[in-house]
This record gives structure tokens, C-alpha cells and sequence, in this order.
């Protein structure tokens, strides 16, 4: 007669991966977080322009070389 151990693995939801996988959001979150802000000062700080009036069009001609027939 086989005797069969059946052994169950243990999972403990209060593990470290758990805790670092929350950090690591965390720390993503608080990247972005200092990424936009670093945008926002940069348009803030951007200087207001306009463009340079236009001139008036000029139409050129191109000389093209001569006909051959």
C-alpha cells in the first residue's frame, strides 16, 4: 500500500514582496510627481513671444535652362 503526503504551500499576504511592491508604487507615484511639477516651472518660466510679422510675399521665378527639341 502507497502512502501519499499531500503538503500544502504557505502563502503569508503580509510578506515582504508585498510591502516592497507598495514602496515601489509609492516611489513611482512620487517620481511623477517631481517630474510634472519640474514641467509645470518650465512652462511657467517659458517667456511669452510673438511671431515676427510677415513680410510681404514675393513670387521667384526659377531660370530653367533652355529647350531642346
Amino acid at each position: 500500500m502507497n502512502t501519499y503526503e499531500i503538503r500544502q504551500m504557505e502563502l503569508r499576504l503580509e510578506s515582504k514582496s508585498w510591502r516592497l511592491a507598495r514602496q515601489a508604487r509609492r516611489q513611482r507615484r512620487e517620481r511623477a510627481q517631481w517630474w510634472f511639477a519640474q514641467m509645470r516651472r518650465v512652462v511657467d518660466a517659458a517667456m511669452e513671444w510673438s511671431p515676427e510679422s510677415q513680410g510681404t510675399p514675393a513670387q521667384d521665378y526659377l531660370a530653367l535652362a533652355g529647350k531642346r527639341t
